[in-house]
């Protein structure tokens, strides 16, 4: 399987950084003269398909270099053939673009072949990447020398290199890499028991999951949501200033806090997937089923369920991110359909009779529950014919901007629901459904 190491790069000295600046930008002007070739024919500008582009490359190899500016086409390459695989599968979407441009600035960026650089972690971690010969003779560098940067960070995945990323952070002002490896397929030892789990994914509970070992995890997300609505609002009122002051909509310090605002909701998100992972392999879990909420997703339409859904929620890059790593771990992810299971009582099997008012779950038979988490254990017993009702307290976990901790509920019973709604919630249930209403003797 594929992961990736990220490093901070420096240059050693003031003629390293031009250097290195230099290299770059000749990559990003590669692309761009590239892309412009290839867009101007599948526009219809040019004759020929996009393969017909001349050999732009060959202009650049006094600077990067023969070998890195083969890589930079190769690289175009690749993003043109995702674009034509994409838009024969239907999938929305558009040609490659371009990487800045001169006056408003290039996105700084470079590709090199595992073959192409030397990345050495030690006392003294060092990047070594190859330059072409003009920029050798205009730097006094020898025949054979490369441009030696210094490294900082430590990898956290061994394996074999892939191409090496380097780019320039213009918000964060510095230069990182990025480095794909490929490592062994799980970093368990020890083997997987049968077990399988369930998850319901939401905005204000981020997960709900049930196991067929009958324990429930609850992962709270509304303190994260107005975290990240707070960013949001700072981002609007900045771009109303910026635009009143300046005629602008964007700034680099409107760009620091989406830049922030992602960091921190991608941290967590990142976190719960791995806490997540390794709660329910020592549960002996080898199969999640996962709700497929594309439908649900395109129906929402309240102001803040739009915001939670598209913005803070990104369902899909949060599925990926639960896939890559239950792959270290040996567990399988299948996304299912989950239609109904947030309204279905598991009593009863009823879809009328249920009522939903914000966490809990009440039904005409006299059911009474936590919404997600009843959600969560319907949605298993739909994909497993023998589960066990859930005896243990779930675990409620919450984010603290570090780590996702948590605690059997002292207030929730071993059906997941919550005891100090219970009287909210039954009479919510009496007003609306009348007919369910009871009288004393009973």
């Amino acid at each position: 399987m594929k992961r990736s190491n990220t490093f901070d790069v420096v240059p050693r000295s003031p003629t390293d950084g031009e250097l290195l600046s230099r290299v770059l930008d000749a990559s990003a002007s590669l692309w761009n003269e590239l892309t412009y070739e290839r867009r101007q024919r599948f526009f219809g500008e040019l004759d020929g398909s996009v393969w017909d582009a001349p050999r732009v490359h060959d202009t650049y190899k006094g600077v990067l270099g023969s070998a890195a500016a083969k890589e930079m086409k190769r690289k175009n390459d690749e993003a043109w053939r995702s674009f034509f695989a994409a838009k024969e599968a239907g999938e929305p979407a558009g040609p490659p673009g371009y990487w800045g441009n001169e006056e408003d600035g290039r996105d700084l960026r470079w590709y090199g072949r595992c073959d192409q650089y030397t990345l050495e972690i030690g006392e003294r971690s060092r990047l070594e990447i190859p330059v072409g010969k003009d920029l050798k003779d205009e730097f006094g560098l020898g025949h054979a020398e490369r441009v030696r940067l210094e490294v900082r960070g430590r990898p956290k995945w061994d394996g074999k290199p892939g191409r090496l990323e380097l780019y320039y952070d213009e918000l964060d002002d510095r230069y990182r890499a990025i480095q794909p490896v490929t490592v062994d397929n799980s970093r368990q030892d020890s083997p997987l028991a049968d077990e399988t789990a369930a998850l319901d994914i939401g905005a204000n509970n981020i997960v709900a999951c049930t196991t067929t070992t009958g324990q429930q995890y609850l992962y709270e997300g509304r303190d994260l949501f107005e975290g990240f609505r707070e960013t949001t609002r700072r981002i609007a009122d900045h771009q109303l200033k910026v635009k009143r002051e300046e005629g602008r909509y964007t700034s680099k310090q409107i760009q620091r806090l989406y830049r922030r605002r992602t960091r921190r909701r991608d941290h967590a998100m990142n976190a719960l997937a791995r806490d997540l992972m390794e709660r329910l392999y020592e549960e002996g879990v080898s199969t999640v089923y996962v709700g497929d909420l594309t439908d649900v997703l395109e129906t929402q339409w309240s102001v803040e369920t739009n915001a939670k859904t598209h913005n803070f929620w990104a369902f899909r890059a949060f599925i990926d991110r639960l896939a890559y790593t239950a792959e270290e771990f040996g567990i399988t992810v299948h996304l299912r359909s989950e239609a109904w299971t947030s309204q279905e009582c598991p009593q009863c099997s009823s879809t009328e009779d249920t009522t939903r008012h914000q966490d809990t779950l009440t039904c005409s038979c006299g059911f009474e529950g936590h919404a997600d988490l009843t959600a969560s254990e319907t949605f298993l017993r739909r994909n497993e014919a023998d589960v066990p009702r859930p005896m243990a307290r779930p675990v409620c976990l919450k984010w603290d901007d570090h780590d996702w901790s948590g605690t059997p509920y002292p207030h929730v019973d071993g059906s997941g629901f919550h005891v100090h709604d219970r009287q909210q919630a039954v009479e919510t249930a009496r007003e609306r459904l009348p007919s369910v209403r009871k009288t004393p003797e009973q």
